[in-house]
């Protein structure tokens, strides 16, 4: 411990800002984290409708595998503590082309035996997708120290524990997912592998994400994505960490290029040794900050919306009655073509939450549907009226339900809207740049984006957000958190790396 404690304060509760405060306090700093909304959490959350419980975040949670750096980084920070639950889930999803159904397994070597049975003239490109999932469940994202920081050793411990992964990504690295699909005949798997992900991302996301869920690393924790962001809050609290919630930052106070303390929009000024912003990086330059620290790297990926898209979603959540629907986990089937966004759309991705009983009133189930949205789309929705807005929220809500009605004819009568949002909302909720969700996400050709987490300009400010790391998440979130306390603690000189790990390695599990 310092003699005299040192202050740091983060804008931003999310789980970045949370992880930063825990981490924070375990290093013996004193913490204040200023939240704009009545919760923290950020877009790691969920919301109340009509007796029903809306899950806004977690599909699946990277890191969950016993034993791995990342998951020990979520015992510490008590998004996962020793009586958390995981949901019983045998896949990834389902692909129905007209009247053939193609799932992506848990067990690799199931998925296997259905792609070929389905289309022996595929044999060769699926025994050769199957071989480098397998290749990529070694994957693993740096979470004891940050990648600018590792030695020689680290990358040859890296480079050893993760052998299989150059293979990946030499194969399936410089290609998208449509132009993975076209290497398939059958139809039905030409669909598949473009119906999860959006067709734009480098194919390797996709191989990586269905290697998370194959591996075990992947896993849904009981409760959703608010419990989570509850007992991260929790933890903090109880660490003698101080959370402000309603508490919105105008600006962050700057003296001598240096970063001094914040000033809310009550105009109340609070002074700390380190600033830690873990907030949308567009607002941490356009408002709290200003542009003129915004760098080239930053400009050229905000400027380039093709290079550098940024995704979002229009999403719509149903209760049904639950013996009328009997489909689990998440479904893609074609639909009826319509236009949300100025998209034209022609397949829908409904996900169900049958596996969550406090979700919905006994022998009722809660239904989402997402549909993906980009900057274009974004841009679409802002340029619209408030009358406009609403009158077109409104029906892509009911084109929705039709289409789910037209899937699934036993629903009729039984089916009823909770609430449907846009990127709009989220740009509402936690100031969102283009209503973005995730970070830069990676498209074949594009080095995948990544910053160290400091602003140049300004001392003794750090950024503990997604936004750091493409194609961001709550991996990249948690990670950056612990990150910006890292470069801290090693300014401070307090041990940084003993730290880390003494922490890490009290895993509460």
């Amino acid at each position: 411990m310092n003699e005299r404690k040192k202050r740091i304060i983060i804008i931003g509760g999310g789980i970045g800002g949370l992880a930063a405060g825990i981490y924070g306090r375990l290093a013996g700093y004193k913490v204040d984290i200023y939240e704009k909304n009545p919760i923290a959490g950020g877009q790691c959350t969920g919301w109340n409708r009509k007796g029903c419980h809306i899950d806004n975040c977690i599909h699946w949670l990277t890191g969950t595998k016993k034993g791995t750096a990342l998951r020990r980084v979520w015992e510490t920070v008590g998004a996962l503590e020793k009586h958390t639950k995981f949901v019983e889930c045998d896949n990834f999803y389902t692909s129905i082309t007209g009247d053939i159904r193609v799932t992506l397994w848990k067990d690799l070597e199931k998925t296997q035996a259905e792609l070929l049975k389905l289309s022996p003239e595929d044999e060769r490109e699926i025994r050769k997708f199957v071989e480098h999932v397998k290749y990529a469940e070694e994957c693993e994202i740096p979470a004891k120290k940050p990648i600018d920081a590792m030695g020689i050793v680290d990358y040859i411990h890296m480079g050893a524990s993760m052998a299989n992964m150059p293979k990946v990504m030499k194969e399936y690295g410089s290609i998208d997912l449509q132009e993975m699909a076209e290497r398939f005949k059958h139809p039905a798997l030409k669909a598949l592998f473009t119906d999860y992900l959006p067709k734009e991302l480098v194919a390797s996301s996709l191989l990586i994400s269905y290697a998370s869920i194959t591996s075990g690393n992947g896993e849904i924790p009981m409760g959703g994505s608010l419990a989570m962001a509850n007992r991260m809050a929790k933890r903090f609290k109880e660490l003698g960490g101080k959370l402000y919630c309603n508490t919105p930052v105008l600006r962050i106070l700057i003296k001598n290029n240096k970063a001094v303390g914040i000033e809310t929009a009550d105009k109340k000024r609070m002074l700390g040794d380190y600033i830690i912003s873990s907030v949308d990086t567009m607002e941490l330059f356009h408002h709290l900050i200003g542009k003129k620290y915004m760098d080239v790297k930053w400009q050229s990926c905000y400027g380039d919306i093709e290079k550098y898209p940024l995704l979002s979603g229009v999403q719509a959540a149903f209760i049904v009655e639950q013996g009328v629907y009997d489909q689990r986990g998440t479904i893609v089937f074609d639909c009826l073509p319509f236009e949300i966004g100025g998209k034209k759309i022609d397949r829908i991705s409904v996900r169900s939450y049958e596996y969550e009983r406090t979700f919905a009133p006994i022998g009722k189930v809660v239904l989402q549907v997402n549909i993906p949205q980009f900057d274009k789309e974004y841009l679409y929705w802002r340029r619209l009226t408030k009358e406009e807005y609403e009158v077109q929220k409104k029906e892509a809500a009911s084109a929705i339900e039709e289409r789910l009605l037209k899937e699934f004819p036993k629903l009729q009568g039984h089916i009823e809207l909770l609430d449907c949002w846009t990127p709009l909302t989220y740009q509402r909720y936690c100031n969102a740049y283009h209503g973005a969700y995730m970070a830069f996400i990676t498209r074949k050709g594009v080095k995948p984006f990544r910053v160290k987490g400091t602003i140049k300009g300004i001392k003794n400010l750090y950024i503990a957000s997604q936004w750091i790391m493409a194609p961001g998440g709550l991996p990249a979130a948690v990670t950056a958190g612990k990150f910006a306390i890292w470069r801290i603690t090693r300014k401070d000189k307090k041990g940084c790396f003993e730290l880390l790990h003494k922490w890490d390695d009290k895993s509460i599990l």
